[in-house]
Order: C-alpha cells, then sequence, then structure tokens
C-alpha cells in the first residue's frame, strides 16, 4: 500500500506560492535567498530516490512537464524525476505528455484511495496546494514534510487552507540546516 508524503518549500508566514521564480508572483524565487546547505540538497535528493510516484495537481503538472524534460544532472536527480511513475489528479487536464503521466479525476476521494492500493511505497506531491488540502481534508496523507525558510513574505498562496475539522499532527522529526531553514516532519497523530 502507498502512503502519500507531501513535500513543500514554505516561507515562515505559511506562503508556498512559487519558489522557485518560474511564475509571475512578484516574490517569486524566494527560495533562492536562502542557502540550503549540502544537508537541505541532500533531504530533496532522498525523498525523490525514496519514492516510487508522483501525485501532482494540475497547476504544478504543467509547471514541472515545461521545466523537468530538458533538465539533467550529474546525481540522477532529473533521470529519476523524468522517469517514475507520474499522477495528476485534475477535472480539466485532457493529456498528459510528460512520460509516465497518468490523468486521474472523478471522485477525490475514490482515485486517491485506488492510487494508494495501486502503488507499493511513497507516492510524492510537490507543490499542489489545492491538492494537499484535499489530502488532508480526506484523511489520505501518511506524511507532512516542511522546508521552512526564514522569510516573511506577506502574501502570496498559503499551503494550509481551511478545514472542516481539527487535524492534529504529531512532530517525528526537525532539524535545521542551511542558513536557518527548519526542515519539519509530521505524521498524522
Amino acid at each position: 500500500m502507498g502512503k502519500i508524503v507531501a513535500t513543500e518549500f514554505v516561507s515562515l508566514d505559511g506562503v508556498m506560492e512559487d519558489p522557485g521564480g518560474a511564475e509571475d508572483f512578484k516574490h517569486g524565487g524566494w527560495t533562492f535567498e536562502i542557502e540550503r546547505g549540502e544537508e537541505g540538497d541532500k533531504f530533496k535528493l532522498d525523498e525523490i530516490f525514496e519514492a516510487e510516484a508522483q501525485l501532482l495537481g494540475r497547476v504544478t503538472y504543467e509547471g514541472f512537464a515545461a521545466a523537468w524534460p530538458s533538465m539533467t544532472d550529474e546525481v540522477g536527480f532529473a533521470d529519476k524525476f523524468n522517469t517514475m511513475p507520474k499522477y495528476v489528479f485534475s477535472s480539466t487536464l485532457e493529456t498528459a505528455g510528460w512520460t509516465n503521466s497518468t490523468i486521474l479525476s472523478g471522485d477525490f476521494v475514490t482515485e486517491i484511495a485506488k492510487l494508494k492500493e495501486e502503488v507499493d511505497g511513497v507516492i510524492l506531491t510537490a507543490g499542489s496546494a489545492q491538492l494537499v488540502q484535499g489530502l488532508i481534508e480526506h484523511d489520505l496523507l501518511g506524511e507532512l514534510r516542511l522546508m521552512v525558510f526564514p522569510i516573511l513574505l506577506g502574501s502570496g498562496k498559503r499551503l494550509l487552507g481551511e478545514h472542516s475539522d481539527k487535524k492534529p499532527l504529531h512532530l517525528v522529526d526537525s532539524k535545521t540546516v542551511g542558513g536557518g531553514i527548519a526542515l519539519l516532519t509530521y505524521e498524522p497523530a
């Protein structure tokens, strides 16, 4: 059975919008202003190599699909990212041309539960705020990994929105890397 793990870059005030600077957000690229250090880079590398598949929302999928197919690196991150199975949950996307991509649509809970049954191992979700909020709302998220950057952006899309009820979490790991970035790992309590 699969375990869905959301991994997110987030500012101290909860903004997750455009961490890499590829969108038209006034603070785009804010993660590049703070050094992640070797430990921070290793954290990101380890989680992609741990994953069996990716689960993405449409907006994140389209951004990744436009950028990643042409990327290469010496450690194999781009190869793993590009070749692993990718699932995009969308009610509007009609085609998914990125290698090994499958569109999921229909009832959110049913489709995600089915995916968790089909994939054995970690299903990694990055970005995809609306998707992550849905996973949390429906108790489908197995782990939440936050890379909290010590910066206040003041505006932008927030990772966590309103939920129908409390969602207690348990902190299972924490450390500080690079220029004061907190790596926080939570599981549902």
